[in-house]
């Protein structure tokens, strides 16, 4: 169905955009992916592409959300301004980058977006197509600068095309939004002559396609319908042949020397990504260290947050120069797979193994934990919870024909749910445990047994999950009335089960409360998740609590980082 058009670029255009751009790639993922052999034809670009713009989406719309209704003036309790749509959009994308293009794509809508927030001085209805312009050639230029090595016939070539046409065009947002996608579908088209790697697969590059993709987003956001075709084999586009997997995959070209190795894509053998908080100064240090470790080096951000991407053959190097640059998290390693264009090829991809179990932890310490006891993690962060592509994508990290799922959070269950039917449409069994805190999920995994029957392991891991209470201490962030009556601002809150049953002003106290009333109901074992705001003495404080009041009660004690909360609190 045509989209009412936009007329000027205003924080409405900005969730119009995102949500077109976001059902384009979902239309056009598997398609990206297929054509996928650069850096890495490891066929994900075109998820990545997806995931990264979900996030952004996601952010947009809790920008939407903090102003109300979204339907009144700009600025208002209604709608957010321009400023505020564009900068939650490239926070969004910032903090959900996946993968080469994905981080790029993030740089992207970061310079679109500082662009746009300029151009909104709160009594103006929005950028108009001169704004636009400024803002593409912004985002082209932005993206370019955060390669360490561009390379032409990539994402990067198609960004400064579209940055271009857009600046040649004299008009409103439609007609600079037109002349940007024809651009880059022209440009698109002319990348197979530019990297030997496309040329000699017969497909254009990934990550520009996907580009081509969100900028006729754009313009359906300004004229009201689509552009007509697309750059895989549209009018006036490139038809280009998607090649099988095994093609990419099983078996490359032999490079012919160091140039076409290059262009071959043979080096490192993982990616890394984290998301970093450090200073510029540091961040620059940091790109030298990773630029002499390994390829692909992207690093975009700024304002003391940044996302870093980067393919080495030593994983540990390159987070451990984020250690020394600031406070890296939300780390991702990955393999590249043994069959792959990048590492030379020649052997069968992985077996899946049988069953694994893929978790929803709130803070790094838990993530160590779940990690070391054989779980893929899935980190949320305080305000940033995970998308349902993000959970799909470690379900398909897990690599296993069985998957157990434990979300670990009431608020996640129907993202969750979402995620566990996508993956079963791609023919991985899932079973979603309703784990509702990081307590109840440590519990199920204490009694998970892979070699036993998938129903029984899932009945068995069910039974000690909802065996298992839980309770969490965290600061009162305003007034509010409580179940336990009304709190002040900063008063230590003791949620058992999700509702208050304690307020406090002393932590150890109000743990002390909280631990007793649990305990009421009966139960062996205590188990604690320190936050790293937590006091240092609350531990030994609480252990020997327990041990002095209840003699046939047990206490393990974890360290789970930041989490939000002050403290975890399971009962079983």
């Amino acid at each position: 169905m045509p989209q009412v058009p936009q007329t000027f670029f205003d924080a409405l255009a900005v969730r119009t955009w995102c949500a077109l751009a976001l059902a384009a790639l979902g239309r056009a993922r598997e398609e990206i992916d297929a054509i996928n052999v650069y850096p890495v034809a490891d066929g994900d670009t075109g998820t990545n592409l997806y995931l990264t713009l979900e996030s952004a989406c996601a952010a947009v719309e809790a920008a939407f959300a903090g102003h109300g209704t979204g339907t009144g003036p700009a600025g208002t309790a209604g709608i957010p301004t321009l400023a505020d749509a564009a900068r939650a959009m490239a926070h969004g994308a910032l903090i959900g980058a996946r993968g080469n293009s994905g981080t790029i794509l993030a740089q992207l809508l970061r310079g679109m977006a500082q662009v746009l927030a300029a151009e909104a001085d709160g009594e103006s209805a929005g950028a108009g197509g001169p704004g636009l312009c400024l803002a593409l050639r912004h985002a082209a230029d932005a993206a370019r600068q955060a390669v360490a090595h561009p390379v032409e016939g990539t994402i990067l070539t198609v960004a400064s095309a579209a940055a271009d046409a857009a600046t040649a065009a004299d008009g409103d947002c439609g007609t600079v939004a037109r002349a940007a996608y024809e651009g880059a579908s022209a440009a698109l088209a002319a990348t197979p002559g530019q990297l030997a790697v496309l040329g000699r697969a017969g497909v254009v590059d990934a990550g520009g396609r996907g580009l081509v993709t969100v900028l006729g987003a754009l313009v359906e956001t300004f004229r009201g319908e689509a552009p007509g075709g697309v750059a895989t084999g549209g009018a006036g586009a490139a038809r280009v042949r998607v090649p099988a997997r095994s093609e990419v995959i099983e078996t490359p070209p032999a490079p012919d020397g160091p140039d076409e190795c290059a262009d071959a894509g043979c080096g490192p053998a993982f990616e890394v990504i984290y998301l970093l908080e450090a200073e510029d100064a540091a961040v620059a240090r940091l790109r030298e260290r990773l630029d002499g470790l390994g390829d692909s080096l992207v690093v975009v951000g700024g304002d003391g947050l940044w996302n870093v991407h980067v393919h080495v053959d030593d994983a540990g190097a390159a987070v451990e120069a984020g250690v020394e640059a600031g406070r890296p998290y939300r780390i991702r390693i990955t393999h590249f797979g043994v069959g792959d264009v990048h590492t030379g090829g020649g052997r069968p991809p992985r077996e899946r193994v049988q069953r694994a179990v893929v978790a929803v932890v709130p803070g790094e310490g838990l993530a160590g934990l779940y990690g070391e006891a054989g779980a893929t993690t899935v980190l949320a962060r305080p305000g940033e919870p995970p998308a349902s592509g993000e959970l799909v994508e470690a379900v398909r990290r897990a690599h296993a024909r069985e998957v157990v799922l434990l979300p670990n959070d009431a608020d996640l269950r129907h993202t969750a749910a979402a995620a566990a039917e996508q993956a079963r449409s791609e023919g991985i069994r899932v079973a979603l445990i309703p784990t509702r805190s990081a307590v109840q999920g440590i519990a199920a995994l204490a009694v998970h047994e892979p070699e036993r029957r998938f129903d029984e392991d899932v009945v068995a891991m069910t039974s000690a999950a909802g065996a298992t209470r839980y309770a969490e201490l965290a600061v009162a962030e305003r007034q509010s009335w409580t179940m336990a009556g009304i709190c002040q601002t900063g008063d230590v809150l003791g949620l058992i089960d999700g509702d208050v049953a304690v307020i406090g002003s002393d932590v150890a106290a109000t743990a002390e409360a909280v631990i007793d009333r649990m305990l009421q109901a009966g139960g062996e074992m205590v188990t604690l998740v320190l936050g790293d705001e937590a006091p240092e003495s609350i531990a030994a404080h609480l252990e020997g609590r327990v041990r002095e009041g209840y003699l046939a009660v047990d206490t393990v004690v974890y360290r789970g980082g930041r989490q939000g909360a002050l403290l975890l609190i399971g009962v079983e």
